[in-house]
């Protein structure tokens, strides 16, 4: 499958204030073949994958699910189904980025491991808001010499009205988990992080362990496994 041609940058000084409170860009830069031995990777259906410095709210992203015959990594699009309050009075759903309640009627039903993924990146940001000032983007990246890390996320194929546009379509979704931010990014960011996970095993434990185990991994990450960079890398 190709890669869908990513949409025109998005203005984030103009975005609605609340998704301040949210991570809504992040970038992969490392090689396909990078991704796979790290996830032991059964079949790659991303196509010719090129660096991707600016992942944004719907956009289509790789994204890895296990399968019966082994891990596959595919493109999906960000932003899960969005819960029926919200959607009130709207025409459209252009999708939740964050999911931090997992206790919510909405969210349990793609929590078990038929729904699980892992969401592979390079950096990520977080605003940093100063009263009077517009929000400033930070960059987070990994240290260590494991550059590709994975956001735990969730899944689900959905049809719905992504765009006017658009109209009614059927596309494979995603959001990834969110908790308290760690040492590292309280500072710039202190409501929430994403859930972050690095190892073989944290990977494993998140795609194939039931429920409560594997919610058991949303918690911060760790302070040294993250640093502050200039830009995206």
């Amino acid at each position: 499958m190709e890669c869908v041609p990513p949409k025109p940058p998005v203005d984030r000084t103009t975005l609605p204030c609340q998704l301040c409170l949210m991570c809504n860009l992040y970038s992969l830069t490392s090689t396909q073949s990078a991704i796979a031995d790290l996830v032991n990777l059964w079949r790659d259906e991303t196509g010719n994958l090129p660096p991707l410095t600016g992942i944004y709210p719907d956009y289509p992203a790789p994204v890895i699910t296990q399968t019966p015959a082994g891990r596959v990594m595919q493109m999906m699009r960000w932003g899960m189904p969005s819960p029926a309050f919200v959607l009130k009075g709207k025409k459209t759903d252009k999708g939740v980025t964050n999911v931090r309640n997992t206790a919510s009627p909405h969210w349990r039903r793609w929590l078990g491991p038929a729904h699980r993924c892992v969401v592979p990146f390079t950096s990520f940001s977080e605003y940093q808001t100063v009263k009077g000032e517009k929000p400033k983007t930070v960059w987070f990246a990994p240290t260590g010499p494991q550059k590709t890390l994975f956001f735990a996320g969730i899944w689900t194929e959905w049809t719905s009205v992504r765009t006017l546009k658009e109209g009614e379509t059927t596309n494979h979704l995603f959001a990834f988990l969110t908790v308290e931010p760690n040492a590292v990014v309280a500072p710039i960011h202190p409501k929430a992080m994403p859930v972050i996970l690095r190892s073989p095993e944290a990977i494993a434990h998140w795609l194939d362990a039931p429920v409560e185990a594997a919610l058991k991994l949303q918690r911060p990450f760790a302070d040294d496994g993250l640093e502050v960079v200039e830009e995206a890398v």
